[in-house]
Order: C-alpha cells, then sequence, then structure tokens
C-alpha cells in the first residue's frame, strides 16, 4: 500500500538532460580548429563498432547497465523489444525492468540510455513454473500471481501459466485520468483488446466507466447520473463515506474496479467471478461528489474466515492512512457479524508489514489498558483478529511465553511502549457509530 516517491518523468518515461552549450559568434564555427580548418570528428574504433555490431539489437534477457530518471546508471534486465517507426535496422525501443526496484517501474528505455560496454551475457531466462500443482480450485486459483483472466477453466497448466506471465510482463496502458487526477500505472491489466493501442485511459471517476479519448469521456459525464458509488452508503463522517457494492447487483461497476485495481497491484485476481464478491469503495466527499480513495473486497461467503480479499489505496491518496482505515474497517465489519477474520492469503511483503502494524497497535493498546490476566481467545474476541495472527504479532514482539503447556503473555508497561513507539501512528479512526450496516444475507 506505500508507494516510490519518483522524479518527475517526461513523456517517455525518462528524465531528460540538457547540456550546457556556450553560444557560438558569428565569426565562430563549432566544428573549426584554432586554424580554421574544420575539424575531423574522431573515428570509432573499429573494436568497438565490431562489439556494437555483434550485441544490437539487444536480445530479450539481456543484463545490462541502464539511466534510470535520477540520471544515474543502474543493472536492467531487458523484458521486451520492439521496432521502432521509420527506424534503421537495429533501432529498437527496449522495455526493462530494473533489478533493484519494484516491476511497477519497469519502462521503456531507447537504446542511448545504455552503457553498452556493461552487457552480460545474453540469456532469456523463462519464466519458473511458480505452481506445484496442475490442478487447482477456484480459491486457490486466486493466489496465482496475475491469475488467469478467463472465466471457468478450474484447471491451469504450467504451460498455459508461462504464457499467461509472458503475455502481462509488459506494462499496456501508461496513463490513466481518474477525477482530476492524471495517474501512472504500475502494472500490466488485461483490459479488452479493443484497449490494446491506448496508452492512456480516461475513466469516469463515478461509475468506473473507461474511454480512449477525452472526448468521449465528457459526452459521458454529461450524461451519467452517478456522483458516488452504485451501491449503499453504510458510512460517513466527516467528508468520508464508504459505500457497499454488491459485485453480483453492480456486474459492470465490479469489473471496471478490478480492471483499474489491476493497473496498481501486482498479485491481484482480475475478472473473476466479481458476482461472489463484495466491494467497500471509500471516498472523500465534496458538493461535486464522492470521489474514490480506495477499496478493499471480501467474499460473501469465506470458509477460511477471510474479512478482506484485496485492498487499493489509489495512488494520489496513499500515505495519508486510507489503507491503515480500510484494515480497521474491515475488522468492524467483522465484530458486527460476530465473527473473527483475517486477510486472505498470502500476503505480499507490504500487505504483512500493513496488517502486523495494525494487529501489533490494536493488541498493545488493549494490553497498555488492560489489568489483570487476559487470554489469546479473550483478545480476540475483542478486537475480532484470528487467533493465530494475535499469536504469532505477540511472538514476533516477544511479549509471549511458552509455560506449563499454554501460552502466556508478558506484557511489561515499558516494553509496550517502545513497540508501540515503533508501531507509529495508526492513521485515520472508523467511529464505529457511524457505521450503519447489516450483515450480508442471500436474498432467496
Amino acid at each position: 500500500m506505500g508507494s516510490i516517491d519518483t522524479p518527475t518523468i517526461t513523456e517517455n518515461g525518462s528524465t531528460q538532460s540538457q547540456a550546457a552549450v556556450e553560444p557560438a559568434g558569428d565569426d565562430q564555427n563549432p566544428l573549426a580548429s584554432s586554424n580554421g580548418a574544420p575539424e575531423q570528428m574522431t573515428p570509432e574504433p573499429e573494436a568497438t563498432k565490431k562489439r556494437r555490431s555483434s550485441i544490437l539489437p539487444l536480445e530479450v534477457g539481456t543484463r545490462v547497465m541502464c539511466r534510470w530518471r535520477d540520471g544515474k546508471y543502474h543493472p536492467v534486465k531487458v523484458i521486451e523489444r520492439r521496432k521502432m517507426h521509420f527506424a534503421e535496422p537495429n533501432d529498437y525501443e527496449y522495455y526493462v525492468h530494473y533489478t533493484e526496484f519494484n516491476r511497477r517501474l519497469d519502462e521503456w528505455v531507447k537504446l542511448e540510455q545504455f552503457d553498452l560496454d556493461s552487457v552480460e551475457t545474453v540469456v532469456d531466462v523463462k519464466v519458473e513454473d511458480k505452481v506445484t500443482s496442475l490442478k487447482m480450485t477456484r480459491h486457490q486459483k486466486r493466489k496465482i500471481d496475475e491469475t488467469h483472466v478467463e472465466v471457468g477453466h478450474e484447471e491451469l497448466d504450467a504451460a498455459s501459466l508461462r504464457e499467461h506471465e509472458e503475455f502481462t510482463k509488459v506494462k499496456n496502458i501508461a496513463t490513466i485520468e481518474l477525477g482530476r487526477y492524471e495517474i501512472e500505472t504500475w502494472y500490466f491489466s488485461p483490459f479488452p483488446p479493443e484497449y490494446n493501442d491506448s496508452l492512456k485511459l480516461y475513466f469516469c471517476e463515478f461509475c468506473l466507466n473507461f474511454m480512449k479519448r477525452k472526448e468521449q469521456l465528457q459526452r459521458h459525464m454529461r450524461k451519467c447520473d452517478l456522483k458516488h458509488p452504485p451501491g449503499d452508503e453504510i458510512y460517513r463522517s466527516g467528508t468520508l463515506s464508504m459505500f457497499e457494492v454488491d459485485g453480483k447487483k453492480n456486474k459492470v461497476y465490479g469489473q471496471n474496479l478490478c480492471y483499474l485495481a489491476k493497473l496498481f497491484l501486482d498479485h491481484k485476481t482480475l475478472y473473476y467471478d466479481v458476482d461472489l464478491f463484495l466491494f467497500y469503495v471509500l471516498c472523500e466527499c465534496d458538493d461535486r461528489g464522492c470521489h474514490m480513495v480506495g477499496y478493499f473486497s471480501k467474499e460473501k461467503h469465506s470458509e477460511e474466515s477471510y474479512n478482506l480479499a484485496c485492498i487499493l489505496t489509489l495512488p494520489p491518496y496513499q500515505r495519508k492512512g486510507y489503507g491503515k482505515f480500510l484494515i480497521a474497517f474491515s475488522y468492524e465489519l467483522s465484530k458486527k457479524e460476530g465473527k473473527v477474520g483475517t486477510p486472505e492469503r498470502p500476503l505480499s511483503d507490504l500487505g504483512l508489514l500493513s496488517y502486523r502494524g495494525y494487529w501489533t497497535r490494536v493488541l498493545l493498546d488493549i494490553l497498555k489498558k488492560h489489568k489483570g490476566n487476559i487470554s489469546i481467545k479473550e483478545l480476540s474476541d475483542m478486537t475480532a483478529i484470528k487467533a493465530e495472527d494475535i499469536l504469532t504479532t505477540l511472538q514476533s514482539l516477544e511479549l509471549i511465553q511458552y509455560r506449563k503447556g499454554q501460552h502466556v503473555i508478558c506484557a511489561d508497561p515499558k516494553v509496550l511502549d517502545r513497540h508501540l513507539k515503533a508501531a507509529g501512528r495508526g492513521g485515520l479512526e472508523v467511529d464505529a457509530s457511524k457505521l450503519i450496516w447489516t450483515p450480508y444475507k442471500e436474498q432467496s
């Protein structure tokens, strides 16, 4: 849920630098030598020419140093290449992955950004098979990196997975416009084929329909009646609102939300049985309407007690405490249901950090105020946090010991204060008194 601060990006995704050039007077020729004769350009050494011709065009899989937005060279791997229009035979653009950075920063670069002297042995490494079993249930399949898009395939073999990962490795949409923001995307999202040639998409911020051109969006906005997500408002506190959207009743909205979310989530099931999910969309409200900040989804019926399937805070709203608010809200719903909850596994590294931070703050606040002994079961009943999550959190903080066949919580006040300080602030608070909601029940 965090974001990486990056420098301003130019149209081609790279930082432009301008060399300072002294202005030449009328009697000066920048290519003239001191004796007035034209200065000869130093010819490129034959060995350099041969090396360039032997390695160009760069093959997919090549590892090389590339100049990034900070003006420095970083190691990259060439993921894909494409021929430039009206270019020489070896003129290509290259899609690269910066091996030091998250995949969200992958981008197209030009040949001059490479240090060709740093080219390593060309190796086209195939995507490793990430699946140990060829037969998968619907739930298992949702846990695979960038899950297969088609609905209804209960079996997905290793070859199909490799083909899918090959298909999703290059970011297809570069930017989107959503409300008053233009947002750079991070990952591939499998929009319908007719959008394959669109580098930028325009979203209606209320119904989430998307278009290729600004004019289409403007026409749509004149007709669109929505000023908030199409669902029930279940929470309002100040300028914050939460809407519950039933994927079965609002299928197109649910699918469009998934398309949008996949642009910013690497591990995300897209377009998969939205009928089975409820979407909780957090909005900032003003006199123009309710503007989406982020959302989380949850299954209507989860055998594993999952109270959250997917969570996203949109990039313009990150680092403002909204992610923590969404996590806290999912547990408030679990309390209303009278159940314990836990996020769907597997958690990403960032996801685990976010949840571990939330669990730490909630549990330590209780332990600090509580007098006398308290059990993990009692903590679970009070917080709706699953007992296993409480146990692993307290163990990671070294606040629990195993004595005489049972776990004992050791809560020294000074230790609690130290851990609370390290956990940081809790973000925006959920005012449970403002939540007007009844748990989902299937209508007969």
